[in-house]
């Protein structure tokens, strides 16, 4: 009768409630976290809680400084798949000299600050939501909790405040490689010209291709440091519990940045 009870369609349903429960809780605990740590930086140096330059620096080089190579490495490939696929269909209207045109503004619009989103979310939010776990699980943030140490001006201030300014910077620097590497395959294979190419990628953006850009990027940023900090916060158990924590960290992070562009990209959109 148990087994009948939990397949049935009423079970099924009351399954389906509680994990939509849970999931509204989390969404309230991100928005408590996101307000706390606000508070924490916009008033906490003038409530005696000082404000961790130093901490959040090193945030910065080991979020921003570690992540180049890889966002190097993805972003030049991608401007080079852009512009090899863009040219296969531009070729058959006699318009190749628009692949320039093309790989700019994809890039700096779109390309650019998602996947170099994704790629710290999956390097850099795994990793914070692993250190905090584990300092979850080992009791040293009831620890800091018990000397009258606030964790989140102590531990969330400095790593969200980093990747806001880590991914887009990061989102700057994939740009220009992802250009370049669209460069590349238009001299070599395309045989366009190198000094048109420039000339055409610079007539073709402008200032707000590449905000819009880097206010994706701030927003993409802040999900990620905001996701990472609550789900190691929120670690309950062993190593287990830590593990989970870590993949939460980077599946939610990318469903939560993939919905947050849509809506950015309309709110852009609808200025225009």
């Amino acid at each position: 009768m148990a087994g009948q009870s939990s397949s049935s369609p009423v079970g099924a349903v009351g399954r389906s409630g509680a994990a939509v429960l849970e999931r509204l809780a989390e969404t309230g605990q991100l928005w408590h976290l996101a307000v706390a740590a606000a508070r924490q930086t916009l008033l906490g140096p003038f409530r005696g809680t000082p404000f961790r330059l130093r901490e959040t620096c090193r945030q910065i080089v080991r979020s921003g400084n570690q992540s180049l190579p890889l966002v190097a490495l993805i972003a030049a490939l991608i401007g080079s798949i852009l512009a090899l696929q863009s040219a296969y269909q531009l070729r058959l209207f006699g318009a190749t000299h628009l692949v320039a045109d093309l790989v700019a503004i994809s890039v700096t619009r779109e390309l650019a600050p998602l996947m170099t989103s994704i790629l710290v979310a999956g390097r850099v939010g795994s990793a914070v939501a692993a250190e905090l776990g584990t300092m979850k699980v080992n009791e040293e943030i009831d620890a800091l909790t018990v000397i009258g140490v606030d964790p989140i001006s102590y531990l969330v201030v400095p790593r969200l405040l980093a990747l806001l300014v880590a991914v887009p910077c990061l989102t700057l620097f994939a740009d220009a490689i992802g250009i370049l590497g669209g460069l590349f395959v238009g001299v070599s294979v395309l045989g366009l010209g190198a000094g048109s190419y420039v000339a055409d990628s610079i007539a073709t953006l402008v200032m707000e291709d590449l905000w819009g850009g880097v206010l994706k990027a701030f927003v993409f940023g802040g999900i990620i440091g905001l996701v990472a900090c609550q789900q190691g916060l929120g670690t309950r158990g062993g190593a287990q519990a830590v593990g989970r924590s870590t993949t939460t960290t980077v599946v939610r992070s990318i469903v939560l940045i993939i919905g947050a562009d849509l809506f950015v990209t309309a709110l852009l959109y609808l200025r225009q």
